[in-house]
């Protein structure tokens, strides 16, 4: 239903799993324009989802906190962004950059962690974890078998695979609120948040990387 017809759409992280299929699904819904933004890819799977739809999505290759990925995507009304934010080392970065390119109303999923007795807003950092506590975070009961840098230690050769941040949903929601986002809806089950929001004015002003 966010995907009204008429309006544009940025999905970034368009690729990791699902070869598109969300770009694609926002086109179907009548987007009036959609454009995938990833590190990785164009899959071949992609291509020929593509190919076989008569598909006019868009694909851009970057980091979305980097200044040219920015520009080529532009703006959007509707900025869809899943299973992004833990694949990056800078997730405020990340937040800050879907404000820039965020018009309406930006989907919000992520994989987060349960919230800490006391302790608001608390993260952990997967990174150089020993063994023995890398294992409080693994998944397997949920069905993850194989997470990049928690299953095992962190594989530099991986880049954005592997698991860098394990934020709270209050830690996730102050990080939105001071990127310049309104968080309107939020739920959540076990390990994922998904929360809908409307950018505000900006609180605070920050430099993305490479930015002069």
């Amino acid at each position: 239903r966010r995907f009204s017809p008429g309006k544009s759409v940025v999905d970034v992280g368009c690729m990791w799993g699902v070869d598109g299929e969300y770009a694609f699904m926002a086109e179907e819904a009548g987007a009036s324009s959609v454009t995938g933004v990833d590190v990785f890819g164009p899959t071949s799977e992609f291509e020929e989802k593509k190919l076989v739809r008569h598909s006019r999505v868009r694909f851009v290759l970057g980091d979305v906190t980097g200044p040219r990925t920015l520009a080529e995507i532009g703006q959007a009304d509707v900025v869809f962004c899943a299973g992004v934010l833990y694949h990056h080392p800078s997730p405020f970065d990340v937040l800050v950059a879907l404000r820039r390119i965020c018009r309406e109303t930006l989907i919000l999923r992520t994989a987060t962690i349960p919230e800490v007795a006391g302790l608001p807003n608390a993260a952990v950092f997967f990174p150089m974890m020993k063994p023995r506590s890398r294992k409080l975070w693994q998944l397997h009961r949920l069905g993850l078998l194989h997470q990049v840098g928690i299953s095992n230690e962190f594989q530099p050769h991986e880049g954005y695979g592997n698991w860098f941040w394990g934020l709270t949903p209050s830690c996730l929601r102050s990080l939105l609120e001071l990127a310049g986002f309104r968080v309107d809806e939020a739920s959540g089950e076990g390990f994922a948040q998904t929360m809908i929001c409307t950018p505000v004015v900006v609180p605070f002003e920050h430099r993305l990387p490479d930015e002069s």
